[in-house]
C-alpha cells in the first residue's frame, strides 16, 4: 500500500509539473518572450553540433589510430592480401561517404540554423540527383561485389592437388583435429560411433582409417596449400584464424572448407613482432555458448622440414587405442561368421529343397 501510494504522488507531480510547463509556454506566447527564447535554443544547439562534430571526429581518430595494430595482425598468408586490400579499398569507400555526409549533416545544422525572416527553399523532386546517387552507389557496391566473389571463389575453390588435408571440427567447447596417416587419405567417420574415447567417430573398418591420427596443436608447413575441411558436432562455430585472415562457419550437418598458403613460420613471425611468446591463433567467432570464450587452439607453422619430421613422430588414433581397435575386430570378426552362418544355412536349406 505504501508503494502504491508513493507512486501515485509521483504520477500526480508529473501531471502538475506538465500543467505548470503548458502554462509557461502561453504565457511565453502572450508576452512575445517564446520566439526570442527558440531563437537562443537554435543557436546553442547549432554551436554543440559543430562542437559534436569536431570533438566525436577528434575521439573517432585517436581511437582509430591507437588500436590500429590490434585490428590488423600482421598477414601471413598469401591470400590475405589481397583480402586486406579488398577490406581497405571498401573501408575508404565507406569511410568517404560517411565523412561527407556527416560534414553537411552538422555543417547544414549551423549554417541553416533558424533565423527570423528566412525561410527554406522546398523542391519535391530532381531526377538529376535521383539519377546520380542511384546510378554511384550501384556501380561502386557492384565493383566492391564482384571483387569478393572473385576472391571468394579462389579461396573456397579446388585447392591444389598437392595440399596438406586436415579436419578441423568443432564442438562445445573446443576443437578437434585430424590429420590423414600416411596414405595422405582421411578414412571415413559416422557420428553413430562417436563416445568419450573415440570423440571423431572413427570407424577403424575403414582401412583409411586406420593411420588417421590426433592432434591438440595444429601443424602446418611454410609456402605449402593447407586445406581445411570443416564441420560441427553441435552447434553453429566459426573457425577464425586472424593472422592467415581465415573465417569459415563450422555448421552442423553441412561440411565447408578453406585452403590458404602460410608464408611465415612462427619463429619469423616471433621475430618480427619481438614477442617470443607469440602464437598464431584458432579462434571460434560465433557465440555458441557460455565456454565460447575459451574454444581456441593453437597453430604452428613450420619449415618444411621441421613439418615433415613432426609428422613422422605422430602416432595413428588406432595405435593409441588400442581397446577401440580390438572391439572393431570382434564386431567384424562377429559380422564374419555370422554372414558364414548365413550363408551355409541358405544353402542346407537350398540342398533340402533340391532333394
Amino acid at each position: 500500500m505504501i508503494a502504491l501510494g508513493i507512486l501515485l504522488v509521483l504520477v500526480l507531480l508529473l501531471v502538475v509539473f506538465g500543467l505548470l510547463f503548458r502554462l509557461q509556454i502561453l504565457t511565453s506566447i502572450f508576452s512575445g518572450s517564446l520566439t526570442r527564447e527558440i531563437g537562443m535554443s537554435n543557436r546553442v544547439n547549432a554551436i554543440l553540433m559543430i562542437i559534436f562534430m569536431v570533438v566525436g571526429g577528434g575521439a573517432f581518430a585517436w581511437s582509430f589510430i591507437d588500436n590500429y595494430d590490434k585490428m590488423n595482425p600482421p598477414i601471413a598468408s598469401i591470400h590475405g592480401y589481397a583480402v586486406e586490400n579488398m577490406f581497405w579499398t571498401t573501408m575508404i569507400i565507406l569511410g568517404v561517404a560517411f565523412a561527407l555526409t556527416h560534414l553537411m549533416l552538422f555543417i547544414f545544422s549551423y549554417r541553416y540554423q533558424h533565423k527570423e525572416g528566412r525561410r527554406a527553399f522546398f523542391f519535391s523532386h530532381n531526377n538529376k540527383i535521383e539519377i546520380i546517387w542511384t546510378l554511384i552507389p550501384a556501380i561502386v557496391m557492384a565493383s566492391l561485389v564482384f571483387a569478393g566473389w572473385k576472391e571468394w571463389t579462389k579461396i573456397t575453390g579446388p585447392a591444389p592437388k598437392d595440399s596438406i588435408v586436415l579436419e578441423i571440427m568443432g564442438k562445445q567447447f573446443n576443437w578437434l583435429v585430424r590429420y590423414p596417416g600416411r596414405d595422405q587419405k582421411l578414412g571415413v567417420v559416422n557420428y553413430r560411433l562417436i563416445d568419450a574415447t573415440n570423440e571423431f567417430g572413427f570407424d577403424l573398418n575403414d582401412n583409411n582409417a586406420m593411420d588417421d591420427f590426433t592432434v591438440n596443436e595444429i601443424h602446418v608447413p611454410k609456402g605449402h596449400p593447407v586445406l581445411l575441411k570443416i564441420r560441427s558436432r553441435d552447434v553453429l562455430h566459426g573457425v577464425y584464424m586472424p593472422n592467415f585472415r581465415v573465417q569459415m562457419y563450422a555448421v552442423p550437418g553441412m561440411p565447408t572448407k578453406f585452403w590458404f598458403t602460410p608464408t611465415k613460420t612462427t619463429d619469423e613471425m616471433r621475430a618480427q613482432l619481438g614477442n617470443p611468446k607469440f602464437n598464431y591463433e584458432l579462434a571460434c567467432s560465433q557465440v555458441c555458448g557460455r565456454g565460447h570464450f575459451a574454444m581456441k587452439a593453437t597453430i604452428v607453422v613450420d619449415e618444411p622440414d621441421d613439418y615433415v619430421a613432426w609428422f613422422a613422430q605422430q602416432k595413428s588414433f588406432a595405435e593409441q587405442n588400442p581397446d577401440v581397435l580390438a572391439s572393431f575386430k570382434q564386431k567384424s570378426d562377429k559380422l564374419v561368421k555370422d554372414k558364414a552362418a548365413d550363408a551355409a544355412a541358405v544353402l542346407t536349406q537350398t540342398t533340402k529343397a533340391s532333394l
